[in-house]
């Protein structure tokens, strides 16, 4: 199920799917099929054309990162939740050192809540999701980030064999009821909230969703947009996949509803 999903998102991913749409529209005019390959190449240009330049893949990771607002602090916490998905473990196989991506604020959120929270014990979800499975996951790579900000790691709880959303779901749900933990903030990217927190609630756990890593400023409307082609791809791209994932995880039972609600 892991690699077919990889293998479909190869596909299925924006641009991908403007370049096959394409391609194949293309040899299907030379077979002499060209209604067919009229249309499948007019459709390709659209993808390619709305991906590009327009506001559309914003305007869909925003709907996304507005469903589940940041909490008022607590008094007190029992444990932090942080999904995987933030560390280039690739290149830190190679030159060492601690390299985030995009989802680095996780970590960092997670490493002020953690000093905000001094008893609350620190539940990393994140196997290695490469194709090979031959990189440390984010679980055990962040060991070393935690110790340089005084997070030590008797306050750390490792969840190293998940690759997907699901399993950080399923393997923390036992960790958590193995170490007797609630009142736990899960915390994760603001787009990815909505599909994280249906997961866990289908399977019975408690959280409170504490987004971060916003990539919209809130106040995205649908047009066009000429100035940013490269970045309006990348938050076409990240949309297009958690859309794809909530609405996939909905059909397959895993979460009760496409969109959760936030209360």
């Amino acid at each position: 199920m892991f690699i077919a999903s990889k293998i479909f998102w190869l596909v299925a991913q924006p641009l991908s799917f403007a370049f096959f749409s394409l391609l194949i529209g293309l040899l299907l005019t030379f077979a002499r099929f060209r209604r067919t390959g009229g249309a499948l190449g007019a459709l390709g240009l659209l993808v390619l054309f709305t991906t590009l330049f327009t506001s559309t893949g914003s305007y869909l990771l925003q709907i996304l990162e507005d469903r589940f607002p940041r909490p008022s602090p607590p008094r007190e916490l029992s444990c932090i939740i942080v999904l995987g998905g933030a560390f280039e473990n690739e290149v830190m196989a190679g030159r060492g050192g601690v390299e985030f991506n995009q989802a680095g604020d996780r970590f960092v959120e997670t490493v002020r809540l953690a000093r905000t929270y001094p008893a609350a014990r620190v539940l990393v979800s994140g196997g290695d999701g490469s194709f090979s499975g031959a990189y440390e996951g984010d679980a055990r790579a962040s060991e070393a980030f935690f110790a340089a900000f005084g997070i030590g790691p008797e306050r750390l709880i490792r969840e190293e064999e998940s690759r997907t959303t699901y399993e950080n779901a399923a393997n923390t749900k036992d960790l958590l009821t193995a170490h007797r933990l609630e009142n736990c903030a899960l915390v994760t990217s603001a787009f990815h909230m909505p599909r994280s927190v249906g997961l866990f609630r289908r399977l019975g756990i408690d959280v409170m969703p504490w987004p971060t890593d916003y990539r919209t400023s809130g106040k995205v409307r649908l047009g066009f947009d000429f100035t940013q082609p490269s970045l309006n791809a990348q938050l076409t791209t990240t949309a297009a996949r958690e859309w794809i994932g909530l609405i996939g995880y909905y059909l397959a039972g895993r979460t009760p509803t496409v969109l959760p609600d936030p209360v």
